[in-house]
């Protein structure tokens, strides 16, 4: 009986923190309080506390409460890897929530794109999850004949850039500038974080097989969930910087 206790806490504390109800940095309820939801004894819930930890999803410090860590995935920015292969790779289940498939001008997002400012482009914001939990949210552009291809289907079922491929748009070279911006207001509600945080931008550029753009995107990331890593082939000629390889 025991044993099947501290393993419905360890279930129950695990969903919490995959759905970022407990995020990193927050304290997971105290051996009281948890021995007090759970009408049992301190037992069970040192033995669930010790296999979290033994996951490296919480730490312990003699005198406070166990503490959720940041468990951050590895995203490579030196190969393209859709976000759905990518989630599957890590073993965790991808998810999509579209917030906006529309056609509009291009506006400004024309010399992203190559197009003229009144050309009809196709926009996406699309919400990705991890196991559930916010982890990127995606700003998409797309030249209008690939783009309306989007419309064919379900975005929150389907990878877009496997989709594309299919339908005889694949990206045969793209463009991954990395940098770090503040969440705005879209963000912040979507990403469940506050105004202001500090997120990972990863603004891409993809062309076709003859070169042209038709893809413009800016893939927002929360920091304390992914890291991004460039895999390097060794030291340049003046001993200073890395080559990516492939680059």
């Amino acid at each position: 009986m025991a044993e099947a206790v501290y393993t419905q806490i360890a279930e129950d504390l695990r969903a919490q923190i995959a759905a970022g109800t407990l995020r990193p940095g927050d304290d997971v309820p105290t051996e009281a309080e948890l021995a007090q939801r759970w009408h049992t004894s301190r037992g069970p819930i040192r033995n669930a506390l010790a296999a979290l930890r033994g996951e490296g999803l919480i730490e312990t410090t003699r005198g406070r409460p166990a503490r959720v860590v940041s468990r951050k995935a590895n995203q490579a920015v030196d190969v393209s890897v859709p976000f759905t292969r990518w989630a599957r790779e890590l073993g965790v289940t991808p998810g999509a929530q579209t917030q906006e498939l529309s056609l509009r001008r291009a506006g400004d997002m024309a010399a992203a794109l190559g197009v003229d400012a009144d050309d009809t482009i196709v926009s996406v914001v699309r919400l990705r999850l991890l196991d559930g939990r916010p982890t990127m949210l995606e700003r998409l552009s797309y030249t209008e004949v690939p783009g309306r291809r989007l419309f064919d289907v379900d975005l929150d079922q389907v990878s877009i850039t496997e989709h594309l491929a299919s339908v005889g748009h694949p990206i045969v070279a793209l463009q991954h500038v990395i940098d770090a911006v503040a969440a705005d207001e879209q963000d912040a509600a979507l990403l469940r974080v506050p105004r202001g945080t500090p997120i990972l931008r990863l603004t891409r550029t993809s062309r076709d097989a003859d070169g042209r753009i038709f893809e413009a995107s800016e893939d927002r990331y929360l920091s304390e969930v992914v890291r991004f890593t460039v895999a390097a082939s060794g030291i340049s000629t003046d001993g200073h910087y890395m080559r990516a390889v492939g680059a």
